[in-house]
């Protein structure tokens, strides 16, 4: 009778620990290798329901635990009906090409990391990989615009905020041509339009990329729209592809209602 107590008790110990190893979400880190990502489902979401999900990327020395405390944007999200997965550089800044500490990087870490992530995540909860937006403010702006480029096929759609490619622009992407609204501050001096110097390199030019992608997707001429303290040039394909490029009169800031407005833009338009 001892000997099964003492069973029974170590096959518990054994059940909570496991349990405790494999539990994540928005205050605790979901690990995927020596890296994480946090997670938030919306409010009264049954747990099995499949919901779409959009994965924010932090900027500069942020965390995944710091955009999970950002309670305007765990709101907007889950009044979208949607998971928040926050993603974690491995630094403070993300490991992109010609950035300040990893100048000679490809991204490649990067975009294994993002492919894991979306695994991972997937496979842990209901989440739809087919109703996934990738945004990110800043440096997190500069991960989503490179995601953009060489992982077009992991997300229906891209809104990055305040942020663009390092130095060198890429000539071209690969994969097929994805949907992206890019939102900046007119008056932004952290990440200028035209870019800055930093250190041993210099943010890209958000014109140039625009330019771009405008010829890699093979986009129409603009059209003008204003809504939401937001004015906009507003481009598509043949294909129905988005290319709408929106600017807000102010700094470098982040706003909750611009993440709102990008989802709600590309389900407007049958994206998700």
């Amino acid at each position: 009778m001892k000997y099964l107590k003492q069973t029974f008790i170590s096959i518990l110990v054994l059940a909570v620990t496991t349990t405790a190893a494999l539990a994540c979400g928005a205050n605790t880190h979901c690990r995927i290798g020596d890296r994480h990502y946090r997670i938030a489902m919306p409010k009264g979401h049954d747990g099995k329901t499949p919901i779409g999900a959009i994965v924010f990327a932090h900027g500069y020395q942020g965390s995944a635990a710091g955009v999970m405390r950002n309670k305007t944007l765990r709101r907007t999200v889950s009044n979208l009906g949607l998971a928040l997965i926050a993603v974690k550089s491995v630094g403070g800044g993300w490991d992109l090409p010609y950035s300040p500490m990893n100048y000679n990087s490809d991204g490649s870490a990067e975009f294994e990391y993002f492919d894991a992530v979306i695994k991972d995540a997937s496979a842990r909860f209901p989440i739809d990989t087919k109703r996934m937006m990738a945004t990110g403010f800043s440096a997190g702006g500069m991960m989503v615009w490179s995601l953009a480029c060489a992982r077009s096929n992991k997300f229906a759609a891209f809104a990055p905020m305040a942020g663009t490619f390092w130095l060198k622009i890429p000539k071209t992407c690969e994969g097929p041509v994805a949907n992206v609204i890019h939102i900046h501050g007119t008056t932004d001096r952290t990440v200028p339009l035209k870019g800055r110097k930093i250190r041993n390199t210099h943010q890209g030019d958000v014109m140039e990329t625009l330019d771009m992608y405008r010829k890699y997707g093979k986009f129409g001429g603009a059209r003008k729209q204003s809504t939401d303290n937001l004015s906009c040039l507003n481009r598509k394909n043949a294909k129905g592809d988005i290319l709408d490029f929106c600017l807000f009169p102010g700094r470098h800031q982040f706003s909750s209602k611009y993440v709102k407005f990008a989802w709600e833009t590309f389900k407007d338009a049958g994206v998700f």
